[in-house]
């Protein structure tokens, strides 16, 4: 009718459709577990340190809690830099790579001057006066800054044979060659076995790789076989029988099985382990996994082992939501060395490799040692608070 006003035809209500995004900008507060799983270590360590070293300390003329006490203030100034390492942007050690690499390469060279301390044949101390530093320890962290720079500046180099395999080649003759003048088997296999392990990360084609790994097993053997002194020799050939050199190279791994054998699954109570009565000399480094399966037992070894899993599954983890692919390289190649020593600690104390001078991360005495592995966590930490949040919100 005229001058009825249209009735406004009611349109349906439509449903508000949800629009989602991920927000890249977010950072994380970091990953929480990791940070749990370090200290729980650092803490069973220091337990652990001082019930092993408790003898040791006395015969050496100090108190029983000389190495508790140094132990403590290691893990103490090892978070502070844990923390450090943790706020400050790990992309600005992409600059300082070549720097470091030099720093690293100049404290190994350092060893074989008067600043260098020899402890029972070998040379892999640095005297400075108020302290010593070991430059293997730092040339670990150094390398990974460094592979993990040099790979990701230019991608692709990793299969180029003049640009990638070449140059790596060259850092593992340098630094492996520098190491074992100490000598040093031990921490040259770590370096050189993070180097091919982030060039596979990075992409390394398998040919290249098996050609890698052969070529540095056929190093390792000629210089076991080539060592004037026959040293090297003999402490591969004493963990296939160490029974048979009880009084020689086979002295501390055997002690070491003894260890592990009188723990059984329990052990015999913390504390009251006998291996440690200055049988099994320097219990607190090294051996120490072995004290800790005599006196907790192969269960507690166990526990110890899936913890170590889940961190370096952490890492991984990390270096998988990396938000760069230095990020990645980095946070692969620190979750590398933390594998690689559990590994190869393990191996030695159970006789399943020859004797070698590795520490078992986080747990083994030696300030060095810790301040390197609880650094190398602070950055890991960094990486993760970088890392893209996870998280999707709804747009309205």
């Amino acid at each position: 009718m005229p001058g009825r006003k249209k009735a406004k035809t009611e349109q349906p209500r439509r449903k508000k459709r949800k629009k989602y995004r991920l927000k890249d900008t977010d950072l994380k507060s970091g990953d929480f577990v990791l940070v749990l799983l370090v200290f729980a270590l650092v803490v069973f360590g220091i337990v652990m340190v001082f019930s092993s070293s408790y003898y040791s300390a006395i015969d050496a003329g100090q108190t029983p809690y000389t190495y508790l006490i140094k132990d403590i203030i290691f893990a103490v100034t090892g978070a502070g830099l844990m923390l450090f390492m943790a706020l400050v942007d790990y992309k600005k050690l992409a600059p300082l790579a070549p720097w470091l690499m030099v720093i690293a390469i100049i404290l190994l060279g350092l060893l074989f001057t008067p600043l260098g301390m020899n402890v029972q044949g070998a040379t892999r101390w640095l005297n400075l006066g108020v302290t010593t530093i070991m430059p293997g320890e730092i040339t670990k962290i150094c390398t990974i800054i460094f592979v993990a720079w040099f790979l990701s500046s230019k991608p692709g180099r990793v299969n180029s044979l003049t640009q990638g395999i070449l140059p790596m080649l060259v850092l593992c003759g340098v630094l492996g060659g520098l190491i074992m003048l100490q000598p040093n088997m031990s921490t040259a296999i770590t370096v050189i076995g993070i180097i091919i392990m982030m060039m596979f990360v990075d992409g390394l084609h398998w040919k290249y790789l098996g050609g890698l790994v052969g070529l540095g097993a056929a190093g390792m053997i000629a210089l076991i076989f080539t060592d004037s002194g026959g040293y090297r020799l003999q402490r591969v050939t004493s963990f296939l029988d160490p029974f048979k050199q009880v009084q020689g190279n086979g002295y501390q791994v055997v002690q070491s099985l003894y260890a592990l054998g009188s723990g059984g699954l329990f052990g015999v109570g913390l504390g009251n382990s006998i291996q440690k009565t200055l049988y099994l000399p320097e219990p607190q480094n090294d051996f120490i996994l072995a004290i800790i399966g005599e006196e907790l037992g192969y269960i507690t070894i166990i526990i110890l082992m899936l913890v170590y899993a889940f961190l370096i599954w952490r890492g991984i983890k990390i270096a998988m939501n990396a938000p760069d692919k230095f990020g990645m390289l980095l946070a692969a190649g620190i979750t590398l060395m933390i594998g690689i020593q559990v590994m190869m600690n393990i191996a030695v104390v159970t006789s399943s490799m020859p004797p070698t001078g590795v520490t078992l991360p986080f747990i083994s005495y030696g300030g060095n040692a810790l301040w390197l592995f609880m650094g190398s966590a602070g950055i890991l930490l960094n990486i993760s608070r970088h890392s893209p949040a996870k998280t999707i919100q709804e747009e309205k």
